[in-house]
C-alpha cells in the first residue's frame, strides 16, 4: 500500500510539474518533449487504477502518434523564435486576465461542490463487477452497448468538425495546374501526339 502511494504521488507530482513546463517553455520541441512525459505519468496513474486497456491505449495513440507528429512538424517549420517570443509577451497581460478569471471561476465551482449521496451507487450501477469482467470487455460493453446512440453521437459531432476545418483551410487557387484522372483516362492518342515538319536549318 505504501508502495502505490508513493508511485501516486510520484506520477501525479511528476505529470502536474511537466505540463506546467509544457506551458512555459520557450522552445516547442521542448514543449512537445515535456508533453510527452505528460503522457507517461498519465498512463501511469492510470495503471494504478487498474486501467491498463487505457494506459496502452494513452501510450500507443498520444505517445506514439500524436506526440511524434507534433514532434515532427515543429522541427520541421521554421519557426521565428524571437518573433514567437515578442507575441507572447505582447499578448501576456491579456493571458494573465483570462487565466485570473478561470482560476476564480474553478475556485467558485470547486467551493460550492456538494457530492450527492447516492452518487456512489449510481457510478458503480454502470460499471461492471471488476472480478467478473476485465475493464477492456467492460470499457467496450459500456461504448458499444450501453452508451451507442452517444458514441455515434459523438463521432458524427467530431466528423462534421473535421470536414469543417477542411472547407475552411481548403482554397481553390486558379493556377495551379491539377491532375484529371477521367480526363487522362479518355485522352485520345491521335490528339496526344502532334506531328511537326521540321526542315533542315530551322528550329521547331
Amino acid at each position: 500500500m505504501v508502495i502505490t502511494t508513493l508511485a501516486f504521488y510520484l506520477f501525479a507530482l511528476t505529470a502536474v510539474a511537466s505540463a506546467i513546463l509544457v506551458i512555459v517553455s520557450r522552445n516547442p520541441v521542448h514543449s512537445v518533449l515535456w508533453l510527452i512525459l505528460t503522457f507517461f505519468m498519465s498512463a501511469g496513474l492510470f495503471v494504478l487504477m487498474g486501467a491498463e486497456f487505457l494506459a496502452m491505449l494513452l501510450m500507443i495513440v498520444y505517445v506514439g502518434a500524436v506526440a511524434v507528429l507534433f514532434l515532427f512538424v515543429v522541427m520541421m517549420l521554421d519557426v521565428d523564435f524571437a518573433t514567437l517570443r515578442g507575441g507572447i509577451a505582447q499578448y501576456l497581460p491579456l493571458g494573465l486576465l483570462i487565466g485570473l478569471i478561470l482560476i476564480m471561476e474553478l475556485g467558485l465551482v470547486f467551493g460550492h461542490w456538494i457530492f450527492s449521496e447516492n452518487a456512489p451507487d449510481l457510478r458503480a450501477a454502470v460499471t461492471p463487477i471488476p472480478e467478473e469482467v476485465e475493464n477492456t470487455a467492460a470499457l467496450g460493453q459500456l461504448i458499444y452497448t450501453d452508451y451507442i446512440y452517444l458514441f455515434q453521437a459523438a463521432g458524427l459531432i467530431l466528423f462534421v468538425a473535421m470536414i469543417g476545418a477542411i472547407v475552411l483551410t481548403m482554397r481553390h487557387r486558379p493556377n495551379v495546374k491539377r491532375q484529371n484522372i477521367l480526363d487522362q483516362i479518355y485522352r485520345d492518342p491521335g490528339e496526344a501526339v502532334e506531328m511537326k515538319d521540321v526542315k533542315p536549318g530551322q528550329g521547331i
